[in-house]
């Protein structure tokens, strides 16, 4: 399946935010039925959708798919806007309703939602809080972001000083805070099998703006406290984490970007319907590793799914 022919953007016309203009844009696949069931796919933080072989898979195992490209991320980023920016991750949740609303008039058939990573915390909060969350069938979390990969102090210590800088400024930011290790482990440049754009997916990552940090530690705290996720929710991670700070083969079969005994712990508290997929040597996004071992994550998925 090829991203350029087998897909169909749409441009998503949100409500205008603090920064001005804003959009969204839906992929769909040029395969889909529009009578069956659906899978929503949302992408992670300095990411956007760039996995055809993903929505192959679904489309052979008879589900519609379709991705969005969030706010101020990949298609839908304005010359205007300060990349992957938010205040609260709640201001997904327009496009995510809006998408769910238009395939649903059409389908009239269970809806999934398929998130990576950040992708995966914004769902999880969406399947708790969102205007359409009725209308969700399932979740599935490929490396949920649930908690950020520190210890206890250091992300009390960040949060202290995140909290008091951007205090003065809405923008108030620092460089990065990423590795380019995870991009040279996927990019077909580098050691990895994969082509993507590296101006919306880049190497060391945009500047990390200390209110989205504090947007996401809101939303942390919101699920480890008041979630109450009532559909079935699979949870795909690796066997393994580990940081790196220069590449090394260790980069190929570890999450280097989340610790997975987080993913465990409060994945657990999402709801009451959780089940748990580990693979073995998987990266962060599991959908990424070695064709062998996204062999196995895919078999376990639709095992569940069925």
């Amino acid at each position: 399946m090829d991203l350029e022919k087998d897909f169909t953007p749409q441009t998503l016309n949100l409500k205008d935010d603090y920064e001005g203009k804003v959009i969204a844009t839906l992929l769909s696949c040029n395969q889909n039925t529009e009578n069956r069931k659906s899978i929503i796919y949302i992408h992670g933080y300095i990411d956007y959708f760039f996995h055809p072989h993903v929505a192959q898979k679904f489309i052979e195992n008879d589900f519609d798919f379709y991705a969005l490209d969030l706010r101020k991320y990949g298609r839908s980023w304005l010359p205007h806007q300060r990349e992957n920016y938010c205040k609260s991750i709640t201001e997904y949740f327009e496009e995510i309703t809006m998408v769910i609303h238009q395939i649903y008039q059409k389908n009239k058939a269970p809806i999934y939602l398929l998130g990576h990573s950040t992708g995966g915390l914004i769902a999880s909060n969406y399947a708790n809080f969102g205007k359409q969350k009725n209308k969700i069938t399932g979740l599935i979390l490929n490396a949920p972001f649930l908690d950020f990969y520190d210890s206890k102090f250091q992300k009390k210590a960040n949060l202290i000083a995140c909290n008091a800088l951007s205090f003065f400024s809405d923008y108030a930011y620092i460089k990065n805070i990423l590795s380019p290790v995870y991009v040279e482990s996927i990019h077909q440049n580098f050691e990895g099998e994969w082509n993507f754009n590296l101006r919306w997916k880049y190497m060391k990552g945009f500047p990390t703006y200390l209110k989205w940090v504090l947007a996401i530690n809101e939303a942390h705290e919101k699920l480890k406290n008041h979630s109450n996720i009532t559909v079935p929710v699979l949870i795909i991670h690796s066997s393994s984490s580990t940081k790196l700070s220069k590449f090394s083969e260790k980069a190929m079969k570890n999450d280097i970007v989340l610790d997975v005994e987080d993913i465990k712990q409060r994945g657990a508290k999402l709801g009451n319907q959780i089940t748990f997929l580990e693979i073995k040597d998987a990266i962060h996004d599991v959908f990424l590793s070695k064709k062998e071992v996204r062999k196995k994550a895919f078999e376990g998925m639709f095992e569940w799914l069925k």
